[in-house]
């Protein structure tokens, strides 16, 4: 159930970032609010980590090195969201971000790639998967 809750969270705080980020960007610049955002999050998690943090920083020696590269996956996911909203809308550019990663999610999760558990992506992941490509084109479609 927790999961499910965080997952919520994240879907609704991503719908705002995206636009409050985008609206940013319309004033000061793509990279200048890429900065900005990142900067903030930066010092707020800096903060929780000094009061909250119980990690062991000594394990990152140990760490597939790879996995840095969600630091840079960060600015790009800013600055492509920001850009897809202003060219797009926000639902539209979603709905397509969406779907976007349920195929890269299960990519992953079919290959067990990243120390990820393998898992079947069968008919009905596909099918669920073309079911919302279909919705997509439906909500763009003009009459």
């Amino acid at each position: 159930m927790l999961g499910l809750i965080f997952s919520i969270i994240a879907g609704i705080s991503m719908s705002l970032q995206g636009v409050f980020n985008t609206r940013m960007s319309q004033k000061i610049g793509l990279w200048e609010t890429n900065t900005l955002v990142q900067g903030i999050g930066f010092i707020l998690t800096l903060l929780i980590t000094l009061f909250l943090g119980n990690g062991n920083w000594k394990n990152l020696g140990s760490s597939n090195k790879l996995y840095l590269l969600g630091g840079p996956l960060g600015v790009i996911i800013i600055f492509t969201v920001m850009v897809g909203i202003s060219n797009l809308n926000p639902a539209y550019a979603t709905a397509i971000i969406l779907i976007s990663q349920l195929i890269a999610s299960g990519i992953i999760e079919a290959l067990g790639l990243f120390e990820t558990k393998k898992l079947q992506f069968g008919i009905s992941q596909f099918l669920g998967i073309i079911i919302m490509i279909i919705g997509i084109v439906i909500f763009k479609w003009k009459s």
